[in-house]
């Protein structure tokens, strides 16, 4: 194999690892933008159940012990 063939097997080389990591950048990008929405929505339901709890929670205290 001469220089001439190695380095234009170099050069197809990096043009599919190229391709391969903006394909994955892209793959992770997207992924953050799920993990995002995930915990915007896992905040809103922490602060819904403590609203929640907050309303109910002295009704279970007053409550007596399940064996009586």
């Amino acid at each position: 194999m001469n220089l001439e063939d190695r380095v234009t097997e170099l050069e197809s080389r990096l043009a599919f690892q190229d391709d391969t990591i903006q394909s994955l950048n892209d793959v992770l990008v997207e992924q953050q933008r799920v993990v995002e929405r995930l915990q915007l929505q896992m905040a809103a339901l922490l602060k819904r159940h403590e609203e929640m709890m907050g309303q109910f929670g002295s009704f279970e205290e007053d409550a007596p012990p399940p064996h009586y």
